[in-house]
């Protein structure tokens, strides 16, 4: 098959292995597998539990990141965004990428890049109702931090020759825009810490890197930044170079307890188009899988959406055949504003409902999606 003119990437969550900080707040031994395993179904309708296919692995073993990797990329997905986190001047969750990922990379010819998470890390695995969502992690860095954190990524990734790069320069895309304002003292000390990073990755042999924003209407963790107005001027004065999305509810709402994926994905694709004419920068477009937080939730407590993530309501129908016709959407999209990247969400995010990964119910059906509608490079 001839190689697709566009890469899918899909966003990859690494909290299924095991990390201190979540044993010092957990317990020995968690995982957010623990949340997954005690879902239940808390109304009629509702698709719960989801069982991996493949059982409750450790992606931090190289063998079991090793299949993954396999899975992807016979199916299409020629990349990972992993989401990234720094707090308290170190990495957080980097197992599955550093320990699995990269010892793997070449031979399985995939592709990664790093989605900085600077969001704060809250309290929600699982969240317990009428209770505070207190942050355990600040996402905020001041002008010290950004740059040890940034410096992290060129040393350790940026060289890798499987760091993802367009038009030749490596992607670095960053999540939440109003707490890297926050943390660095507003949107002009911000631009001399991007303008840094720059300047910094030069000295690195990096003469250009790609710095992507995420876009976002609508929070939905509580530990995401609060909504900034004036979003599209704030990215072009920060100098970044595209625009993408991490999931679709940041920007469409669900009407109904149950919303119907095709309702979302007609709003998505009107989205696109809004995004496209937005934004200065290309906007790269992004394909949801589905969306139900709930296993976040106290699974004793009522299920109430009224309550906000993550009790909210959920994606309803999301079938491989209605991701199908997404991806034909985005296809179209991608080829017709000549976006060289789509992005995922999301590989494994199974707390969120939002995941390639093979189930019990649908098993590989996503993924053959993909491979149905792009292809492969191999």
């Amino acid at each position: 098959m001839s190689e697709p003119a566009v890469t899918v990437a899909a966003y990859y969550f690494p909290n299924y292995h095991i990390d201190p900080r979540n044993e010092q707040w957990h317990g020995e031994g968690w995982t957010e597998w623990e949340l997954t395993k005690r879902a239940t179904a808390r109304f009629e309708g509702h698709q719960q539990p989801r069982v991996p296919l493949h059982g409750y692995q450790d992606e931090a073993d190289p063998a079991v990141m090793a299949a993954k990797m396999a899975m992807a990329t016979e199916h299409g997905v020629d990349a990972f965004l992993f989401d990234w986190y720094w707090y308290s001047d170190r990495p957080y969750l980097e197992r599955a990428l550093e320990s699995a990922f990269l010892p793997n990379a070449t031979a399985y010819d995939m592709k990664f890049a790093v989605m900085w998470a600077n969001h704060h890390w809250s309290n929600i695995h699982p969240w317990k109702s009428a209770t505070p969502a207190v942050h355990l992690e600040s996402g905020s860095v001041d002008a010290r931090q950004f740059e040890a954190a940034t410096d992290y990524l060129l040393e350790r990734y940026f060289s890798h020759p499987a760091y993802l790069r367009i038009d030749d320069r490596p992607y670095l895309s960053i999540y939440d825009l109003p707490t890297l304002i926050e943390g660095l003292g507003g949107a002009g000390h911000a631009k001399a810490a991007l303008d840094g990073l720059r300047k910094r990755a030069a000295r690195a042999g990096f003469p250009e890197i790609h710095l992507n924003a995420i876009a976002r209407e609508h929070p939905v963790l509580p530990q995401d930044g609060v909504a900034i107005d004036g979003v599209a001027p704030l990215v072009s004065q920060l100098g970044f170079d595209s625009v993408t999305s991490y999931v679709w509810v940041h920007h469409h709402a669900m009407p109904t307890l149950l919303t119907p994926y095709a309702d979302l994905l007609a709003e998505a694709e009107k989205g696109w188009q809004t995004f496209f004419h937005t934004y200065d920068q290309p906007y790269f477009p992004n394909v949801t899988v589905g969306w139900d937080p709930s296993p976040r939730t106290v699974q004793s407590d009522r299920y109430n959406p009224s309550l906000g993530y993550p009790h909210t309501n959920i994606i309803s129908d999301a079938t491989p055949e209605q991701f199908g016709q997404a991806l034909e959407k985005v296809r179209a999209f991608a080829e017709r504003t000549k976006a060289p990247l789509v992005t995922i969400n999301a590989w494994n995010e199974w707390t969120e409902g939002s995941y390639l990964e093979p189930d019990t119910v649908h098993g590989h059906g996503h993924l053959e999606q993909i491979r149905r509608v792009f292809g492969t490079r191999h």
